[in-house]
Protein backbone atom coordinates (compact mmCIF):
# COMPACT_ATOMS: atom_id res chain seq x y z
CA UNK A 1 0.00 0.00 0.00
CA UNK A 2 1.55 3.59 -0.92
CA UNK A 3 -0.88 6.13 0.59
CA UNK A 4 -0.45 9.86 -0.41
CA UNK A 5 -2.23 12.31 1.64
CA UNK A 6 -3.08 15.60 -0.27
CA UNK A 7 -3.98 18.34 2.99
CA UNK A 8 -3.60 21.50 4.01
CA UNK A 9 -1.76 21.92 7.69
CA UNK A 10 -4.81 23.60 9.00
CA UNK A 11 -7.55 21.12 7.79
CA UNK A 12 -9.56 19.12 10.21
CA UNK A 13 -10.13 16.40 8.23
CA UNK A 14 -6.65 16.10 6.74
CA UNK A 15 -5.48 15.34 10.66
CA UNK A 16 -8.29 12.97 11.51
CA UNK A 17 -6.99 11.35 8.16
CA UNK A 18 -3.32 11.18 9.36
CA UNK A 19 -4.84 10.19 12.70
CA UNK A 20 -6.34 7.49 10.87
CA UNK A 21 -3.28 6.02 8.97
CA UNK A 22 -0.69 6.02 12.34
CA UNK A 23 -2.97 4.45 14.59
CA UNK A 24 -3.25 1.31 12.06
CA UNK A 25 0.81 2.08 11.22
CA UNK A 26 0.15 2.38 7.97
CA UNK A 27 3.09 4.38 5.75
CA UNK A 28 1.64 7.60 4.37
CA UNK A 29 3.44 10.60 2.24
CA UNK A 30 1.60 13.82 3.39
CA UNK A 31 1.89 16.52 0.64
CA UNK A 32 0.87 20.03 1.57
CA UNK A 33 -1.27 21.31 -0.76
CA UNK A 34 -1.20 24.36 -0.94
CA UNK A 35 2.61 25.13 -0.70
CA UNK A 36 2.99 22.18 -3.45
CA UNK A 37 0.26 21.38 -5.32
CA UNK A 38 -0.85 18.59 -7.63
CA UNK A 39 1.26 17.28 -10.38
CA UNK A 40 -1.53 17.00 -13.61
CA UNK A 41 -0.89 13.13 -13.74
CA UNK A 42 -1.65 13.01 -10.10
CA UNK A 43 -4.54 15.21 -10.48
CA UNK A 44 -6.08 13.12 -13.56
CA UNK A 45 -5.79 10.17 -11.66
CA UNK A 46 -7.61 11.34 -8.51
CA UNK A 47 -10.06 12.87 -11.12
CA UNK A 48 -11.24 9.56 -12.72
CA UNK A 49 -11.23 7.92 -9.59
CA UNK A 50 -14.06 10.43 -7.81
CA UNK A 51 -14.83 12.84 -10.18
CA UNK A 52 -13.91 16.38 -11.13
CA UNK A 53 -16.98 18.34 -9.26
CA UNK A 54 -16.22 16.00 -5.95
CA UNK A 55 -12.64 17.68 -6.01
CA UNK A 56 -14.12 21.54 -5.85
CA UNK A 57 -14.23 22.55 -2.62
CA UNK A 58 -17.46 24.51 -2.09
CA UNK A 59 -16.04 26.70 0.92
CA UNK A 60 -12.89 28.25 -1.99
CA UNK A 61 -12.55 31.08 -2.58
CA UNK A 62 -13.14 30.34 -6.09
CA UNK A 63 -15.96 28.25 -6.06
CA UNK A 64 -18.34 30.08 -7.96
CA UNK A 65 -16.18 30.80 -10.25
CA UNK A 66 -15.30 27.17 -11.06
CA UNK A 67 -18.53 26.11 -10.97
CA UNK A 68 -19.42 28.91 -13.72
CA UNK A 69 -16.70 28.03 -16.32
CA UNK A 70 -17.92 26.37 -19.33
CA UNK A 71 -15.17 24.02 -20.41
CA UNK A 72 -13.11 20.90 -17.82
CA UNK A 73 -9.87 21.92 -18.97
CA UNK A 74 -10.46 25.18 -17.80
CA UNK A 75 -11.70 24.30 -14.42
CA UNK A 76 -8.61 21.83 -14.30
CA UNK A 77 -6.18 24.39 -15.10
CA UNK A 78 -7.43 26.56 -12.47
CA UNK A 79 -7.53 24.08 -10.03
CA UNK A 80 -3.91 23.08 -10.71
CA UNK A 81 -2.96 26.81 -10.45
CA UNK A 82 -4.78 27.50 -7.23
CA UNK A 83 -4.48 24.39 -5.26
CA UNK A 84 -6.58 26.42 -2.57
CA UNK A 85 -9.33 25.16 -4.32
CA UNK A 86 -9.39 21.85 -3.80
CA UNK A 87 -11.48 20.13 -1.32
CA UNK A 88 -8.97 18.14 1.22
CA UNK A 89 -7.95 15.91 2.05
CA UNK A 90 -7.12 13.74 -1.17
CA UNK A 91 -6.11 10.38 0.18
CA UNK A 92 -4.42 8.12 -2.89
CA UNK A 93 -3.60 4.65 -3.19
CA UNK A 94 -2.22 3.86 -6.31
CA UNK A 95 -5.21 4.59 -8.80
CA UNK A 96 -7.80 4.57 -5.90
CA UNK A 97 -8.49 8.04 -4.27
CA UNK A 98 -10.81 9.41 -1.88
CA UNK A 99 -12.09 13.11 -1.06
CA UNK A 100 -12.82 13.78 2.29
CA UNK A 101 -12.86 11.53 5.53
CA UNK A 102 -13.52 8.20 3.80
CA UNK A 103 -12.30 5.42 6.75
CA UNK A 104 -14.91 2.89 5.91
CA UNK A 105 -13.10 2.99 2.18
CA UNK A 106 -10.08 3.30 3.76
CA UNK A 107 -10.62 -0.08 5.11
CA UNK A 108 -10.88 -1.76 2.13
CA UNK A 109 -7.40 -0.68 0.95
CA UNK A 110 -5.70 -2.42 3.95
Amino acid sequence: MNIQIFGRNKCFDTKKAQRYFKERRIKFQMIDLPRFGMSPREFEIVKQAVGLENLIDPKAPDADLLKYMVSDADRIERLLEYPDNIRTPIVRNGKQATVGYCPDVWKTWE
